[in-house]
């Protein structure tokens, strides 16, 4: 951008400029624009872009000016007459323009600007070179006259030359040949094209010496009619004859305006610019694109995770909780039964994702053993990503929202596997126990331990009995002997302690549950996130540079 910026200021002679902002302004709409709009289109900004840029680079001192016409309209001899040499050979009925002529008026610098046009070194005259500076030369210096090929010439080379140079040139002057004025090949192959650019384009009627004196002016009058029509309104006409000598002092006039004005470049790249970005904006539209986060995001995380089997794994976890809870806050004399019940989250291969004590990136994540998705859960995901993509794109260009569409399901084969390895590496919370797990275990084997000493004193008590030995008289409270109280009160007690852990157990698996349940939706979120949302705000950042880049270079 320096090296712009630095051709700026010698074409404007200011420190910034607005064609500078173009430019850039182009470069970001079509790097955006890649791979989404036309390729055509876009190497043809990428193309303008790149030719400003060269051009600005080059010498702001001249100003290329070249002469188009047909066989025979008489070019090559206006070519000679502005340059006061006999340089181009003159024909009338066959093409003798067969390469592109350049003439140039100091100052130097010439050259490189003449290289960049492709003009062979043979076909480059100095004019002061060749002649002593005139008065007469020197306000014609910094200009570069071209004579162009014949544009209807056969030689298919002709024709590409022609239309390579009128892309480069700062000012065009189409001579037209009365008789063939009216012929829709320049009309359609040149004129048209130009219509934005009427401030760099001037059209001749030669030969007007061969026009009866009272049809020159209907001729003329026609010859911009034809004009209007192609769009060029406000574009120079003039009436020239290479023979007589009418009108050249006023085209040479208006060639001398425009060679000290040095305002052409700017003027045809600013034309250039603004006429492919007009393009692109075309294709590219106005409309402003949904909020992603409002356009169902909620749906397709909600989808995604009844896909991805968060609802079993909630489910497994309560269940869990509950399995675990009871081994270790259950009656010891009964809690033994539930080792048979299998652990739900072994089942799905989530038991150890969390190991107490181990380090969160030191976990190994594996491929969960969580059931496929159901034909009616992926149905149910592919129609959220479709209605995001679908809220998302209602108001934009076609192009665009195709683009954005197809942004939203790029990654859709590898989602499955994605959504898996986010559960499978989710903290589900269920690593440490609750601290009252703990507790209530003390507590029901101290019950326990209670019940056993009742009951084996109540068996000693049996055997002195049973062995008719003298009753021993144990301790008693309120009547009821101590053993009997022991056994009956750990027993019940414990069970009461069972049962209450139970209900405790169950508020704490829901609340497990629940927390595991926000976790596996952040993470099924954060998945949702990177392989759907991220490739479409991708898809919409580049429309707003793309729209932001062609405002830039359209601006007037």
């Amino acid at each position: 951008m320096s090296a712009v910026v630095e051709s700026m200021r010698r074409v404007t002679g200011r420190s910034s400029s607005d064609i500078v902002t173009r430019v850039d302004g182009l470069e970001r709409a079509v790097e955006a624009a890649r791979g989404r709009l036309d390729p055509a289109l876009v190497d043809e900004a990428e193309g303008v872009a790149r030719r400003a840029g060269a051009r600005l680079r080059l010498s702001a001192d001249h100003t290329v000016v070249a002469l188009g016409g047909a066989t025979g309209s008489g070019k090559s001899s206006l070519f000679n007459a502005l340059c006061g040499l006999d340089l181009a050979a003159v024909g009338v009925k066959r093409p003798t323009t067969s390469w592109a002529l350049a003439c140039a008026w100091g100052p130097d610098g010439a050259g490189e600007l003449l290289d960049w046009l492709g003009i062979p070194k043979r076909h480059q005259v100095d004019r002061v070179g060749l002649l002593d500076q005139t008065s007469a030369d020197r306000d014609l210096e910094g200009l570069v006259l071209l004579d162009l090929p014949d544009h209807d010439s056969t030689e298919v080379a002709h024709h590409l030359e022609v239309e390579r140079l009128v892309q480069l040139a700062d000012a065009l002057v189409w001579v037209l040949d009365p008789q063939k004025y009216a012929d829709a090949a320049i009309h359609d192959r040149f004129l048209k094209p130009l219509a934005r650019h009427a401030s760099v384009v001037m059209v001749v009627l030669n030969h007007v010496d061969e026009i009866p004196a009272g049809a020159v002016d209907d001729t003329l009058a026609d010859v911009r009619r034809l004009l209007e029509q192609d769009g060029l309104h406000d574009v120079a006409l003039f009436a020239t004859s290479a023979t007589s000598g009418d009108g050249l002092l006023e085209l040479r006039r208006a060639i001398v305006k425009r060679v000290s004005s040095k305002q052409d470049a700017r003027e045809r790249l600013t034309a250039d610019i603004r006429t492919v970005a007009a393009r692109l904006a075309a294709q590219t539209g106005d409309g402003a694109p949904g909020d992603i986060a409002s356009s169902g995001r909620d749906e397709l995380v909600n989808a995604c995770a009844d896909a991805a089997g968060v609802p079993v794994v909630v489910e497994a976890i309560e269940d869990s909780s509950l399995v675990r809870a009871r081994q270790a806050t259950g009656w010891p004399v009964t809690k033994w039964l539930s080792r048979f019940k299998p652990d739900p989250l072994r089942r799905l291969h989530l038991e150890g994702i969390t190991q107490r004590g181990e380090r969160a990136d030191e976990v190994r994540v594996s491929r969960t053993s969580m059931p496929k998705a159901t034909p009616v859960q992926r149905a149910r995901v592919d129609s959220a990503v479709r209605s995001v993509a679908q809220l998302v794109t209602a108001d934009m260009a076609a192009p665009w929202a195709t683009s954005v569409r197809s942004a939203s399901i790029s990654r859709l084969d590898d989602f499955a596997d994605a959504l898996d390895a986010a559960v499978a590496r989710t903290d589900l919370g269920i690593s440490k126990d609750p601290w009252w797990w703990g507790a209530a275990r003390t507590l029901q084997w101290l019950l326990f331990a209670i019940t056993v000493i009742g009951a084996v004193w109540l068996a000693g008590l049996a055997v002195f009995a049973y062995l008719r030995l003298p009753d021993p008289q144990g301790p008693d409270w309120n009547g009821i002997p101590v053993p009997t109280l022991l056994l009956l009160g750990g027993a019940v007690l414990g069970l009461v302690v069972s049962l209450l852990c139970r209900l405790a157990a169950k508020a704490s698996a829901r609340r497990r549950a629940r927390r595991a349940a926000t976790s596996l939706h952040q993470a099924i979120q954060a998945v949702c996130d990177e392989m759907i949302i991220a490739p479409m705000h991708a898809e919409v950042a580049a429309y707003a540079q793309c729209r932001d880049g062609i405002k830039t270079a359209l601006h007037r």
